[in-house]
Parts: C-alpha cells; structure tokens; sequence
C-alpha cells in the first residue's frame, strides 16, 4: 500500500493559513516618527520624503487625530528649532521646540497619544555633531551631561518615554540616573543601541536639517561590517538600565534584529529608516514596484526577525493594512 506524501505547504483556506500564521503584529506595535518645527501655521512637505511632513506646535494635534482615527497611538517627536549653538542648549531649554510640543500634545489629547522624544543634540548643535565637540572630535563624558538633562526635560514636559539616539558610551546610565533621582523611576528608556552609520539616514538629516557641517558619525555610530559590536552595544544598554533595546536601521539589518532577539530578554525595537521610506516612495512613482505589497512585506520581514515594535513614516499605512487582514 502507497503512502500519499504530505504537503510541505499548508493547504486549505486564507482563513486558516491566517489562523496559524507564525509571525503576528498589531496596531499597539506602530510608533509614528513626527517632525516638529518653531513656527506657526506650518505643514510642509518633506522633499525627500514625499508625504511626510514637519508641522508646527500648532497643526500638530491635528496630525495626532488623524493618527489615533487610524489606530496609531504612539508618537516619536523629533524638534526643529530656530536656533543652533556648538553645545545645542535647545534640546534641553524649558521652552525647547520638544517641549512645547508635548505641552501642546498633552493638553489637547491628555493621555490618547503615547508620547516618546528622541533624545540627541544633532538636530541642535551648530556643527551638527551629537555631542559637544573638543576641537573635531565629539566629548563623549560633556555630551552625557546635556543628554540626561534634554531626557530630564523632555519627561518633566509630558513625554512617556525617551529614546536617546546619540551612541555616546555611557548615555543610558546617565539617563536613569538623573530620572530617578527626580522621581520619574517608571518611565522607560528605548536605547538607540545598535546604531549603524548607515547611508539610509539621507532624507532624515534633510528633513531634521541635522547633516554634520564636516566629518561624518563614523567615530560614534558603528561600522556596519561588524556584528559582534552589535550584540556587545545592546547588551551593555540593557546592563545599564534601558528598557527596549533599538536596531537601526531595519531592512538591511533584519539579521541583527535576530542575534538582539536571541541575545537579551526584553523588548526589541527597530526603526524602518528614512532612506527605506524614500527607497518605497520613490519606486512606487518609476511604476517599478507595488508600493503596498512592498510596506506589508518590509514590515513584515522585520517583525519575523523578531520585532517587537516597529518605528515607521508607513504606520498610518500599516494599521489600514491590517484592518483590511492584508498583514498581521
């Protein structure tokens, strides 16, 4: 008697291939980056991003709306400000751009909207850099002292979360400490701690106006050859009391984004950088790719490498997707 061989494949309907489908994701995973600029009245377009936009204090809440009528509920500010300076005392003013948008966020959706801040001094230094400079080189012990307290304001502000994005050794400790000692103990820290200098970051630095006015990252950012370097920047975060651990950028690192997995026993983040954005966009325009296919599959690659939260300029697009059963 012939035994029939069975399919490799699961066969049957798309309702059950969906009901044991390994890689699951929902709309409480999005966090939406947003571009906040001094100003008032303004929403314009990015031109390297096309449909991303920066927003003054004042359009923001509308934005926000738009964003929890689609089921995103967390946010990632991002500050614009007027003024720069070689050790980008905005970042960490009272009435910083950031600042103002949290107040303004707070008051108008109360507790609606997750709020988290990007905390770094390369959108507010003079020369670009993220840190305070000794001659061309960044001052990584002088950084820590202004990103702690950008971090320490951003929370007294109205922010849920700080996410430092600096690569400054040492930064996350820096951070606790200084949050604890000004009893904010619960609130979490997503550590950018596998950072790569990476040249997917093009379109972010035109829209954040933050390019370094000489040299590149490449002293404070990691070579994207190495992996070790990797897994060794996450877990001395985690020693250091982060609470989410961060792979940047997402697409061309969906590798790292395992090894972290695999590696540490907490959340795990990655952002689908600006350049990925741009990447989709721009294909999309040539007819050369199906952009919704595309942003299912990319966010889903990275959920499957063992994503836990996914930072993304698609997260108004995704959550339609998911609605609609196309992903998740």
């Amino acid at each position: 008697m012939e035994m029939s061989i069975r399919p490799r494949r699961l066969r049957g309907s798309e309702v059950l291939r969906k009901m044991v489908r390994e890689t699951r994701m929902d709309k409480s995973s999005l966090i939406y980056p947003i571009f906040v600029k001094e100003g008032t009245n303004i929403k314009e377009e990015i031109p390297t991003m096309p449909g991303q936009y920066r927003y003054s204090v004042d359009t923001l809440p509308g934005t926000l709306e738009e964003l929890l009528d689609a089921g995103v509920n967390k946010v990632m500010f991002f500050g614009i400000p007027d003024h720069k300076d070689e050790v980008g005392s905005q970042a960490y003013a009272q009435d910083g751009i950031v600042q103002k948008a949290l107040e303004k966020a707070r008051a108008e959706l109360k507790n609606e909207m997750y709020l988290i801040t990007d905390v770094c001094m390369c959108e507010y230094t003079s020369h670009g850099h993220c840190g305070v400079l000794c001659g061309t080189e960044v001052e990584n012990d002088q950084t820590l002292e202004l990103l702690a307290k950008t971090a320490l304001s951003h929370v007294q502000a109205g922010a849920d979360m700080v996410a430092p994005s600096d690569m400054m050794d040492g930064r996350v400790r820096a951070i606790r400490e200084i949050l604890d000692a000004n009893n904010h103990k619960e609130t979490p820290i997503m550590s950018y701690a596998v950072k790569y200098a990476s040249a997917f970051y093009g379109p972010f630095r035109d829209a954040a106006g933050s390019a370094p006015s000489f040299g590149d990252r490449k002293s404070y950012q990691m070579d994207f050859h190495n992996r070790r370097e990797g897994l060794k920047e996450a877990i001395l975060d985690v020693e250091e009391g982060a609470d989410i651990i961060m792979v940047k950028p997402a697409l061309s690192y969906l590798d790292m984004i395992r090894e972290v997995k695999d590696a540490i026993d907490l959340p795990v983040a990655a952002y689908s950088v600006s350049g990925e954005y741009a990447m989709v966009k721009a294909g999309a325009k040539l007819g050369c790719i199906e952009e919704d296919r595309i942003i299912c599959e990319m966010a889903a690659s990275a959920y499957r490498a063992g994503t836990d939260i996914y930072l993304t300029y698609f997260a108004k697009e995704i959550a339609k997707f998911m609605d609609e059963g196309r992903i998740g």
